[in-house]
């Protein structure tokens, strides 16, 4: 009996010094609660709205970029590419970040006559993102026959999602969101 509670006092300090090992952790853990997934993302509708601004914000777990349209937003296309493409030419552009998402949104940065309905100020730097912990760049890769392609450059190829909302007003947003971790 002595040898029965000198073991089970030595595994219940062991416990309680925290020398026991902990239990695997489980395979459903993710950062911030996200489950997203690294894989291309798409919807093939076409809008019949235009690109009329892009933007950035930092959120806790996750930094994100919004291109506003003018209507209802409807198709994209979202994934890590090795090079991002200009629209129109395929020349490269160079871009921050050791990963690259290709974002292309099915509708035009113009209106039927032409006319551009988002030109952006610096295409090299369509918003300023230092001190951001994901987005590294993001760059203007054009607006050809009906689709607008914006290159993202991040950190690493880290999970993201994409959707859309509606508004404000009568138009729309497409999302997409890149988590800081996996």
């Amino acid at each position: 009996m002595k040898k029965f509670s000198t073991w089970l006092a030595a595994i219940l300090m062991a416990a309680g010094l925290g020398i026991v090992a902990p239990g695997p952790a489980s395979a459903t853990t993710s950062y911030c609660g996200l489950v997203w997934g690294s894989l291309a993302k798409a919807d093939q509708d076409m809008s019949t709205a235009n690109v009329t601004n892009v933007r950035t914000g930092q959120h806790y777990c996750f930094d994100r970029m919004v291109v506003d349209l003018n209507g209802p937003a409807a198709g994209y296309t979202v994934r890590y590419v090795p090079q991002i493409l200009q629209d129109g030419s395929g020349f490269t552009i160079p871009v921050r970040g050791n990963g690259r998402l290709q974002v292309t949104v099915n509708a035009p940065a113009y209106d039927e006559n032409y006319n551009s309905t988002y030109n952006p100020a610096d295409p090299a730097e369509l918003s300023k993102v230092a001190g951001y912990q994901t987005f590294r760049q993001m760059v203007w890769a054009g607006s050809y026959e009906g689709y607008t392609s914006i290159g993202l450059g991040v950190r690493a190829r880290l999970p993201f999602r994409v959707f859309t909302l509606d508004g404000p007003g009568s138009g729309s947003r497409l999302v997409v969101d890149v988590a800081h971790y996996w």
